[in-house]
């Protein structure tokens, strides 16, 4: 693996679009950090859950899945957004974090096929 393709997987994992602005794909990072930040900060203001990593193994892939952001999840966390079970937009929000770290992990694959290509990657 090319040094390129490691350093732009861990600028992706940890912010969303960070691989893709150094793989010189502006547009399209700047898409996807507004798309998955997005999708992450709405399920946060209608109460969705961030899952931590304690009980049992469905409860370990949701914590994956919605570490998968990045650094906003750790974040979030830090300011104790854990969500809220009486709201009634609780399940929307939750639906929306794991979807956005879900995404963020589904564009690894992109940043990884961008970076290990032979081509010089321009905008």
């Amino acid at each position: 693996m090319k040094r390129r393709t490691v350093t732009a997987l861990v600028l992706a994992l940890l912010l969303p679009g960070a691989g893709h602005l150094f793989l010189r794909r502006a547009a399209r990072g700047a898409a996807f950090f507004v798309i998955i930040t997005s999708l992450f900060v709405i399920g946060l203001s209608i109460d969705g859950r961030l899952y931590t990593p304690e009980g049992g193994l469905l409860n370990q892939l949701a914590t994956l899945a919605s570490a998968g952001i990045g650094l906003p999840y750790f974040v979030a966390r830090q300011y104790g957004a854990l969500g809220n079970i009486r709201s009634i937009t609780f399940e929307y929000g939750t639906t929306f974090t794991l979807t956005a770290g879900l995404m963020n992990l589904l564009l690894l694959t992109d940043v990884y096929d961008l970076a290990e290509s032979e081509e010089d990657v321009r905008s």
